[in-house]
C-alpha cells in the first residue's frame, strides 16, 4: 500500500532515472569489486576505475565521484555478486556487457599484472553476465596490450 502511495507522488521519468542509476551503480561496483579483488586498491587502479565509469557510462567527473561512493557502500555490503549481474543482465546488451568486463580488465591490469582474485571475479561475472568464453579471453588480451 505505502508503494503506490509513493508511486502516486513520483514524478514521470524518475522510475527510469532511478533504473538507470541502479545499473551504473551496479556497474560501478563490479570494477570497485575488481580493484578491491588483489586486497590492493592502488592509485593506478583507481585512476583507471574513474576513467573507465567515465568513458563506458558517459558520466562527468563530479558523476564519477558521486557513484564511486555509492558504489563503494554497495560493495561493502553485498553479499553476492548475484545483485549487480542481475541489473547488468536485465538492462545490458550483449554488446555492453563484453563492454563492462573489457572495462573490469583495464582495471585489473592499471597495476600491471593480473592476481589470479582478479582472474576468477572477472571470469564469474562474464559468466553470470553470459558473455562468451572467446570474447572474455578477447577483453582480456585487448586489455594487456
Amino acid at each position: 500500500m505505502l508503494k503506490k502511495l509513493f508511486d502516486l507522488f513520483a514524478t514521470p521519468g524518475s522510475e527510469q532515472e532511478n533504473d538507470e542509476h541502479a545499473v551504473n551503480l551496479a556497474a560501478a561496483a563490479l570494477l570497485v569489486e575488481t580493484a578491491r579483488a588483489d586486497f590492493v586498491q592502488d592509485g593506478e587502479e583507481e585512476q583507471t576505475l574513474r576513467q573507465q565509469l567515465i568513458t563506458t557510462l558517459g558520466l562527468g567527473c563530479r558523476e564519477v565521484d558521486e557513484l564511486l561512493g555509492a558504489a563503494n557502500a554497495s560493495a561493502d555490503n553485498a553479499t553476492s555478486l548475484y545483485e549487480f549481474t542481475r541489473l547488468i543482465n536485465d538492462n545490458y546488451s550483449a554488446e555492453q556487457k563484453i563492454t563492462l568486463v573489457a572495462a573490469m580488465w583495464r582495471v585489473a591490469y592499471a597495476d600491471g599484472r593480473i592476481d589470479k582474485y582478479e582472474e576468477h571475479l572477472i571470469r564469474r561475472v562474464a559468466e553470470l553476465t553470459y558473455v562468451p568464453h572467446e570474447d572474455y579471453i578477447r577483453s582480456k588480451l585487448s586489455a594487456g596490450n
